[in-house]
This record gives structure tokens, sequence and C-alpha cells, in this order.
């Protein structure tokens, strides 16, 4: 069923909607999470750990969005600080270091712009995910879940290969925000999304993302089929890790580099 624009963003905002730990917990087995970035805290908004696909290890990074006010406030309404940057990075590292794929999940905002975040180094944590992950020797695959908001959902969506659920947004801003900042007026949110190109469709005609999963929805009201979509997410993972399983690291750095060169 194809959906007006002002449907997209209220299905991707719908607060109901299926989170990283949701699909996690559903895809991988025996998750063991990892806790704190070594240098100042927990962010829980970034949840890091690793898990079995079947009987393969995987590093998993996914960004957590909250389902009702307590949650949103542990998670910041869903944007992360640099300490949980720091924890994606030292994470992504470990799975260099122990020659794991890594499985990332975008679902952000944007990272987090208060004044304790840019103290801890903001803009410096998100820069050095870019750069490092850019250079990691091990698969990476990404999925955007929901909300892919500017440099805090870039930071864990370099990969080899990107997936986008059919209403997931990205961009390098969300719509709201550039409304205000273009034309002083937040309710202008759907005239700036129109503008910023972020639909799934869009980014795949762009050549950003290189499969869209179809999502499946009532046709009168937001009732959300997750265990389809999680096979589906499943299901491109797997077949992501056999073709890459062979692919000489040379080769992988290679083909990544390029692929963001072209962009």
């Amino acid at each position: 069923m194809k959906r007006t624009l002002e449907e997209h963003l209220k299905i991707t905002s719908d607060p109901t909607r299926p989170t990283s730990i949701d699909y996690i917990q559903y895809i991988f087995s025996d998750f063991i999470e990892m806790h704190g970035d070594r240098l100042f805290g927990d962010d829980p908004s970034i949840v890091t750990g690793i898990g079995l696909l079947e009987k393969t290890p995987i590093t998993i990074i996914g960004q957590n969005r909250g389902k009702d006010i307590k949650e949103q406030i542990r998670y910041h309404y869903s944007m992360n600080y640099p300490e949980g940057y720091r924890k994606s990075l030292r994470a992504i590292k470990q799975a260099e270091k122990f020659k794991r794929p890594i499985v990332c999940f975008v679902d952000t905002v944007g990272a987090y712009p208060g004044k304790d975040a840019e103290a801890r180094g903001q803009s410096n944590a998100i820069a050095q995910n870019l750069m490092e992950i850019m250079y990691t020797k091990v698969p990476i695959i990404s999925v955007i879940i929901g909300s892919g908001g500017s440099g805090g959902a870039l930071a864990i969506s370099i990969a080899d290969k990107i997936i986008m659920l059919e209403y997931a947004t990205f961009g390098v801003i969300s719509p709201k925000a550039c409304a205000n900042i273009l034309w002083k007026d937040p309710s202008r949110e759907l005239e700036a999304a129109e503008l910023l190109r972020i639909t799934s469709q869009d980014l795949k005609n762009f050549g950003f993302v290189d499969k869209i999963i179809d999502e499946k929805y009532n046709k009168n009201k937001l009732e959300y089929n997750f265990k389809q979509t999680a096979d589906k997410i499943k299901l491109e993972i797997k077949n992501f890790l056999t073709k890459s399983v062979n692919v000489p690291t040379d080769d992988l750095l290679k083909n990544r580099y390029e692929r963001y060169m072209k962009f």
C-alpha cells in the first residue's frame, strides 16, 4: 500500500514501533551486553554486545528509542551522548581483534546537542567513529530501522551493506529541526521532509541504501507485523555474512572506501 509522506513520517515516529532491543532479542541468541566507554561512563541510549546468529558470534550495536516517557528519558529521546559513540567504537575495535562481523541498528533523531555532550567531545567522538569504522577489517552491515538523523546516525552507518525498513528515514537533519532553522517554523516539517528526500525509496534511488525491507501495516491503524519484518532482516544479515566471509580484507576495505567516495 503506497502511503503519503505525512503517513510515512507518522509511522516512523510511532512510539509502538519496534526498537533495536526488540530486533536484537529476536534475531540473536545468548546476547551479552557491554557497558561503558572506559573514559567517562555508560550511555544507555546505545546498546552494544556480543550475540550468536545461529552459531556465528556477532558484535551488535543498536541505538535505543523509548516506547514510553520513562524509557524516553532514560534514552535521551533517542539522542546519543559521546560516551555512547565511544562505547560503540570500543565494541568495534574488539570485533576487529577477534574477527567478528558487526551488525548495527540505526535509530536516532540525532546526537545529543546539549552543553554536557559538547563538553565531553561529542563532535570528536562522532568523527572518530567515522574514521575508525571506515578502516575496520571485518564485514559490517547497518540496518536503518527508524529515524536516521544527522551525524548521530551516520556514526554507525558506515558499512559494507545498508538495508533500510520501508518506513524508516535517513537524512542530514530531522525535518522539524530543518524547518525551524530555515523558516523559524517547525510546523513546516512536511515541506522540509519533501526537500530533504529522506525516505527509503529516495535513498535507494540515490544508491545509499542497498535493500529496502517491506513493512506490513494494517490499512486503518498502525498495527505492526514485527516477526515478519525481523525474519526478513535476519535473512539479509545471513546472506550478507555468507557472501562477505571469503572476501579478502584488502578488497573489503577498498570496496567500502570506494562506496563512500561515490557519495
